[in-house]
């Protein structure tokens, strides 16, 4: 039998192999990891089926509205100013549901501003007639809206109104007020969209939705 022979270069070879091939496997890991680890992460469609959001207005000013996606449906952050707050107790007489005895939100929002927070106002923007996307009218007596007009939400479909509570008003083919989802506050500038701080309510449903 013939003896083996190893050279002194052989040694120095295998270890680049067994390093290379640790190298290699352990990128396989890392590589394996990278979609279990977005997996945990609220896919598109799991947002659109109804997982909660998050939602930063740091930089929402007074009077200003953004509008986000929860439930694939437009939701409204509103940033009420002080005069607009000032107005809305001047409405009731005008409005279908003043006190939102209709189960349009939770108990917690069940208030003069349906809100957790007065100068925060968080609403699905969906008419609650046939399901338009209302306007954001803030102006004052607008000629086309007329010397009533205090500011709100306008839909254009069919004329609903509503005030900046999300308060329809008497006369607006509309049913019920516009619905106030589950959501809290995680500090002063995040809000929680799609269930409160105990984590209930994630299967909420309005009278109308």
């Amino acid at each position: 039998m013939a003896a083996s022979f190893e050279s002194p270069a052989d040694p120095n070879r295998r270890r680049f192999l067994v390093t290379a091939t640790s190298v290699i496997g352990g990128a396989g890991i890392v590589a394996a990891a990278v979609p279990f680890v977005a997996s945990m992460e609220p896919s598109a469609r799991a947002v659109a089926a109804g997982a909660p959001i998050t939602v930063d207005i740091s930089k929402l000013e007074p009077g200003q509205l953004i509008t986000v996606k929860w439930r694939s449906r437009p939701v409204w952050i509103l940033r009420r100013t002080k005069k607009q707050l000032a107005i809305l107790p001047s409405l009731d007489a005008r409005c279908k549901d003043p006190k939102s005895l209709q189960p349009q939100q939770l108990a917690a929002t069940q208030n003069e501003y349906r809100s957790l927070l007065p100068e925060y106002f968080v609403v699905v923007a969906i008419c609650t007639h046939l399901g338009c996307v209302p306007n954001f009218r803030p102006d004052i007596a607008p000629p086309d809206l007329g010397p009533d007009w205090k500011g709100g939400f306008f839909c254009p479909c069919h004329g609903s109104r509503y005030d900046l509570a999300g308060r329809v008003f008497n006369g607006s083919p509309a049913p019920l007020n516009l619905p106030v989802m589950p959501y809290y506050f995680m500090d002063k500038t995040t809000v929680r969209i799609g269930e409160t701080k105990s984590g209930a309510h994630s299967n909420w449903r309005p009278e109308t939705w």
